[in-house]
């Protein structure tokens, strides 16, 4: 867990929380700077596959790593969900005074997205060591923008395209119950000014888990120690 603030009780829980000394701010700069320190820390760890998730998003590992399994982790594998339905277009800086248009498909961080080792350790020009930062500021674009430009415009590497990948920018209402179990990740927001949740049936209440993550656990995990042994889905 890579986060941008002390947290005790986090890491106690866990054992396994990482401080990126970045700021706690939503800006482009300080969510390329936690990205950077993401990379660089996959790298170093030796790890197959890089796979980055936000905090408010619910990760079934069990499909993930059902995904994962399908593909090589030495080949150029960036898989995910694009946000966009076209590419994003963006003014890439290649000298002082000159800049040129480019466009590239990219995973909206929101939703999770998975990059091979392969792929991963091509990208180290563009990402390693401080350079992510870099990279980011020349196309001036967040995060999860700057992995897309990196992959698909700089190494011509295309985005895999995976509907089992779920955002709160999409309507998280029509994920059917008798699917979840194969769905990645799934989130929770607001949409169109509405609340945006996964409709699921189970123990909690709306007011005790607006997010329906608890739920939705119970639904997929019903053996879960905390989950009501009554629940009947």
């Amino acid at each position: 867990i890579f986060t941008d603030g002390e947290d005790e009780a986090l890491a106690r829980h866990t054992g396994n929380v990482v401080i990126t000394n970045c700021s706690a701010a939503h800006s482009r700069q300080a969510l390329s700077c936690k990205m950077a320190v993401e990379y660089d820390h996959f790298i170093e760890s030796g790890r197959k596959w890089f796979c980055h998730v936000d905090d408010d998003n619910y990760v079934n590992l069990r499909a993930l790593l059902r995904l994962l399994a399908s593909y090589p982790h030495t080949r150029d594998i960036y898989i995910g969900k694009p946000s966009l339905d076209r590419p994003i277009q963006a003014t890439e800086r290649v000298s002082e005074n000159k800049v040129r248009p480019v466009h590239f498909w990219f995973a909206t961080g929101g939703a999770g997205f998975c990059i091979s080792r392969g792929l991963a350790l091509k990208m180290s020009p563009w990402a390693s060591g401080g350079h992510f930062m870099n990279t980011a500021e020349r196309i001036r674009l967040p995060d999860d923008c700057t992995i897309g430009y990196i992959v698909e415009a700089l190494l011509g590497v295309p985005l895999i395209r995976s509907g089992l990948f779920h955002s709160h920018l999409e309507n998280l209402q029509q994920v059917l119950t008798s699917e979840l179990h194969e769905q990645v990740t799934l989130s929770y927001g607001m949409f169109e000014n509405k609340r945006n949740a996964v409709h699921v049936k189970g123990p909690f209440s709306v007011e005790a888990d607006p997010s329906r993550f608890r739920s939705i656990h119970c639904h997929l995990y019903p053996d879960t120690p905390w989950c009501p042994r009554t629940a009947i889905f």
